[in-house]
């Protein structure tokens, strides 16, 4: 493949390629005649862009289809074949790798990779080379790969390149050192945004253009689409739903204020509340593990909810239900047309969605509410990986 226009943003044509490419993305195929009039250009331009496309390997024709009456014409679409892109979805002890190929498909998805990432230049290079030798292991050459996505937890701002929870120097944004060790264009973002992009593309045209993705992992975080584009705010650093100060409880978050929703609706408040549960003589089935090691790690939370251990439950059902109250509140505000909740702890599923649902319908604004489905992310663990490789191909396709 050729990236003769990719880097062209003052020409007429390049830009009639890329509007041509976004609509491949957006519905599979297209005929001559459909591009023509979507682009607004004539049937011999757009068959002139089409042919070029082609010969740089970004679209295949796709053969006929079937029509009321007449000559039944081709339609093109992308080539699934034109190569590769790799999202990273980081975290402190582990990392995601999907690898998707030119249409967005995922072709390829190795979870929990381990590794301790610590926040300096030769941790950060160290996770390069693993994640290049298992794309390598993967059957597939580096050399096919057109860019990366990576997405790490906490405050990350993609146009400047910064993790602010990952800072490894101010001379060297993380975004600069990735792209000098995977040497293909690299986009970096937060997991939440990358989530809730990833859920987006992959509805489809089931997609609604605002929609909410809710991350309720060990901490909270939320990625919104607005009118069919990630938000980012004023400084890139938007969707920080978990620092909102909504309880009254006098918790200390993380982040040092008090009172924020992460502190009564995250995997680290159903940490606190199931180990003071225990520790107060409360039995569960984790209580043999409690007592033999004096804690409990969240994932054996997670599988007592999974073997539906009682405790669990009603720890996950008032998860849901602080959760909900928050939710109700960015429904009053944001009116969005779907919310989906991710991240670790929807393995509850129900004993999670229907606390969510209740509060919901119980504090929102039934006129705003009426119109907004929320369900659970269909990509689970997925999600952040996934949403990187599809960043990846909307920055170096210039869409976005």
């Amino acid at each position: 493949m050729t990236n003769t226009f990719l880097s062209d943003i003052t020409s007429k044509n390049a830009s009639l390629k890329r509007d041509i490419l976004r609509l491949c993305i957006q519905r599979q195929n297209y005929s001559i005649a459909d591009l023509s009039r979507n682009i607004g250009t004539s049937i011999p331009t757009t068959t002139k862009l089409i042919g070029e496309l082609i010969s740089d390997g970004f679209l295949q024709d796709e053969g006929k289809v079937g029509t009321s009456g007449g000559r039944r014409p081709s339609v093109f679409g992308l080539n699934p074949d034109a190569g590769y892109f790799v999202g990273v979805d980081v975290a402190r002890h582990h990392f995601h790798i999907a690898i998707c190929n030119f249409k967005g498909e995922l072709v390829g998805f190795i979870q929990d990779i381990e590794f301790v990432l610590k926040a300096d230049e030769d941790s950060f290079r160290n996770m390069c080379h693993m994640v290049k030798e298992k794309i390598t292991e993967s059957g597939i050459p580096w050399i096919k790969v057109l860019g990366v996505g990576v997405s790490l937890t906490g405050r990350v701002n993609p146009e400047k390149g910064y993790s602010l929870s990952f800072f490894v120097g101010a001379d060297l944004p993380l975004k600069k050192l990735f792209q000098n060790e995977f040497n293909v264009p690299v986009n970096i973002e937060n997991d939440s945004r990358a989530m809730a992009y990833g859920e987006y593309m992959t509805l489809g045209e089931k997609a609604d253009k605002d929609m909410i993705f809710i991350n309720l992992s060990w901490g909270l975080g939320m990625g919104m689409i607005m009118n069919g584009h990630l938000y980012y705010g004023k400084s890139g650093y938007s969707g920080e739903i978990g620092h909102f100060p909504l309880l009254d409880n006098d918790i200390i978050c993380r982040c040092g204020k008090v009172g924020c929703l992460e502190t009564g609706a995250s995997g680290s408040a159903l940490h606190r509340m199931i180990l003071e549960k225990l520790e107060s003589g409360r039995k569960s089935s984790l209580s043999k593990v409690f007592e033999s090691k004096g804690d409990i790690e969240l994932e054996e939370i997670l599988q007592a909810i999974r073997e539906e251990d009682v405790l669990a439950i009603e720890g996950i059902g008032k998860i849901g239900r602080t959760l909900g109250r928050g939710i109700a509140g960015i429904i009053n505000i944001f009116n969005p047309g779907l919310v989906v909740i991710g991240g670790r702890l929807i393995v509850g599923k129900d004993y999670l969605l229907l606390p969510i649902r209740t509060e919901v319908n119980k504090l929102s604004l039934n006129r705003v509410s009426a119109d907004t489905t929320i369900r659970l992310s269909s990509l689970d663990r997925r999600a952040a990986s996934v949403g990187d490789c599809l960043l990846s191909r909307s920055k170096v396709l210039g869409l976005m």
